[in-house]
Formats: structure tokens, sequence, C-alpha cells
């Protein structure tokens, strides 16, 4: 698994698409660029054509600020953009998609709901040569994506079960084992991401790969016994099914009086509404107070980070997300070569992806300013507002 954002540029460009489609055209898709509803759609006032942005909900804070990155880069760029949320519904997302293939989209852009229910429509966007970037999610069972940007999520994965072992006192947040580390057992719980979501499968890889050999060895127990993905799994990455396995897992394991010592969770989605099981079952903040991973640096979790109630959060820059997938849709529309620094690991099923993965931050209460502020993600007064 590559973990840097270094590489070899790979060349791998396309014919410049749509480029003698007459002026009256491209006023007629300016005019229908503008989506509809909530979609936030808009006009660049360049000369560029239209590139389709499909993303999957707003009802999480980060694919909203990972739509307006997008859009906002490439009205920059001159591009104009469709920019649609399919509040979590799959034929809504497929629906949107096809409308942009009719309006004359030149590129798409595409955070997949499920990454295995798109080939029909990716093939309808083939078919009119459109090129497909798959954006965070990988679109699966498709020939039809042609770059794939996102995050090495193997080693988020990574950095969330360091996290979680650095706050049990294990590890350093680069993994390295502290000398005179306790000895244990930890009573730990794991959650997953939603099955439908490749990237769900790449943390839980990624994080398994760090647990299991002290969970192997007795440093950590996973009391309730669900150790496989399919029991962590969380359809959708929903926060109140996540509290309510909490809860389940709370009544069903511990009601014996031990508690929980820890608990990997991949998303601060999750994370919240496992705070919130916790906090009915009557743990408080401190002392015995569950060590809880998360991603995403959400605000209300970088709150909670601050407050005591979640220990850790994956920061994934989406400004520089962003970046690379409209440098990747410029470069395949202006016929230049395509920048990737991974050929290997993103298979979809049918084809390895080309892709660009970026390197993510573990964020506790000691380095939010440093990570967070500095870098202008959230400011002093949104994070203790």
């Amino acid at each position: 698994m590559n973990d840097t954002v270094k590489g070899n540029t790979v060349k791998n460009t396309k014919k410049v698409l749509l480029a003698t489609m007459a002026a009256a055209s491209m006023l007629a898709l300016a005019a229908c660029s503008g989506g509809s509803g909530d979609s936030g759609s808009g006009d660049g006032g360049g000369d560029g054509g239209l590139i389709g942005v499909a993303m999957p909900t707003k009802s999480s804070e980060r694919w909203i600020q990972d739509g307006d990155a997008v859009k906002e880069q490439l009205e920059e760029q001159g591009f104009k953009v469709d920019l649609q949320y399919a509040e979590d519904d799959i034929p809504t997302q497929v629906s949107q998609i096809e409308n942009m293939i009719t309006k004359g989209a030149e590129a798409l852009i595409i955070a997949s709901i499920d990454g295995t229910t798109l080939s029909q429509v990716l093939q309808d966007a083939a078919d009119a040569d459109i090129p497909v970037i798959a954006y965070d999610r990988l679109i699966r069972d498709s020939e039809n994506v042609d770059y794939y940007a996102s995050f090495d999520n193997f080693v988020v994965g990574q950095q969330q079960a360091w996290s979680v072992l650095n706050g049990l006192g294990l590890v350093e947040l680069d993994g390295t084992p502290i000398e005179g580390a306790p000895a244990g057992p930890f009573n730990i719980e794991l959650f997953a991401g939603s099955p439908d979501d490749n990237n769900a499968t790449f943390f839980w890889n990624g994080a398994m790969d760090v647990l299991q050999p002290l969970i192997d060895d007795g440093t950590l127990v996973v009391k309730s016994g669900q150790t496989d993905f399919e029991q962590a799994a969380t359809l959708r990455w929903d926060g109140e099914v996540a509290q309510e396995r909490m809860e389940n897992i709370l009544t069903s394991t511990y009601s014996d009086g031990s508690t929980v010592n820890a608990v990997l969770s991949p998303y601060d989605g999750l994370s919240r509404g496992i705070i919130s099981a916790l906090t009915d079952a009557g743990y408080a903040v401190g002392e015995g107070w569950p060590v809880i991973s998360g991603q995403d640096a959400e605000l209300d979790s970088v709150k909670a980070i601050n407050a005591g109630e979640q220990y850790a959060t994956i920061f994934k820059d989406t400004r520089k997300l962003a970046e690379v997938a409209v440098n990747m849709a410029a470069a395949i529309l202006n016929g230049e070569d395509v920048e990737v620094n991974n050929e290997t690991d993103y298979d979809n099923g049918v084809k390895v992806v080309p892709s660009y993965l970026l390197e993510s931050q573990i964020v506790v209460k000691d380095n939010i300013t440093e990570v967070l502020v500095d870098s202008g993600y959230w400011t002093e007064e949104e994070i203790n507002g």
C-alpha cells in the first residue's frame, strides 16, 4: 500500500472531448448547468464545458465541504458545474448522473453512494465519451472508471487503530510502541463503515492489521466476540445504527459490571452515536471513559475531542482532494498528462483504476490548533463556539 503523495506521473491522456461543440450548444449547456433543488449548482463564468459532480448526501458535513470545494475550484478554472446531492438514495444518484449526461457534461466526478450500482449509467457515459473520476469512494464492477482520487485508506485505518492504542498508552501516534506500556487486558469494541462503500474495507483492514496481533496475544479483548467486518459494519455510515448497536453490546456483554476501555470507530458520525450510547448507559467523561477514534474532523467531533468525549479523529483535507480531482478533470479535457501515484492497489473488480492518494493526519486534543486551525480548516472561534 502506497502511503505517500509522491510517485511517478503516469501518462494516460484522452482526446479533448466535445471540442467542436457549437457556440449555441455551449450557451444551452450554460443555461441548464444550474441544477435544481438544493444542488448548489452554479456557473463558473468561463469558457470551459460542463462538469457533473455527484455527491452522496448533505447529511454529513464533510460531503458539503467536498462539494463546495470541487465546485469552487472547477469554476476557478473556467468550467461550468452541475453539483448534485442524492441524500443517500441510489436511484436518485443514478437519475442525477443520467441528467448530467443528457445535459452534455464533458466529465463526471462521482462520490458514489454504493459503488456497485452505477454500471449502466457509467456505460452511458462511456458511450458518450465522457470520462469518469471516482471521488474518494472507488466505483466498483465497471470498466468505465478512468481515475480515482482519494486518500491512502489502508493507512487511514492504521491511523485509527494507532489513535486508539495511543489513548490506551500503548503506542505513539505513529504506531511506535511505548516502553513500559501497560499490559492490559483492555476491552475494545469494533465498528466498521458501510459494507457498500469500498473504503470501509480498506479502513477495516488497515485497523485490523494493527489490532489483530494485540487481540491474538490478549492485550485487547473484544468482549462481545464481534470481530468480523460483517458484524461490525454500519450501513450508510448511520450514527443512529451505530448507537443502537453500541447499546445492544453494552446490554448483552457489559451488564456484568465490566467496562469498555476503547471503541474503534471509523467515522465521526458513528463516534457521536457511540458516545450517546455510552452516556445513556451511565459512562461519564473522566476516569473510565473509553478511548474512541473517528474520521473526517467534523466540527462537532473536534469539539467532542476538546471536551474529552472523543479521543481522536483522522483529518483528510478535502480541499486537497478536491484539487486532485479538479486537476484530473482539467488534464483529461485539455489533453494533458494525468498525474497518479498508485497503479496497483485499487482493483474495482474489473480493472485496476489509476489513482492519486493523499496523506491523512491523526488529530488529538493536543494538536487541534496545529493541524486544523493553522491550516485554515477550522477557526478557533468555530471550535470553541
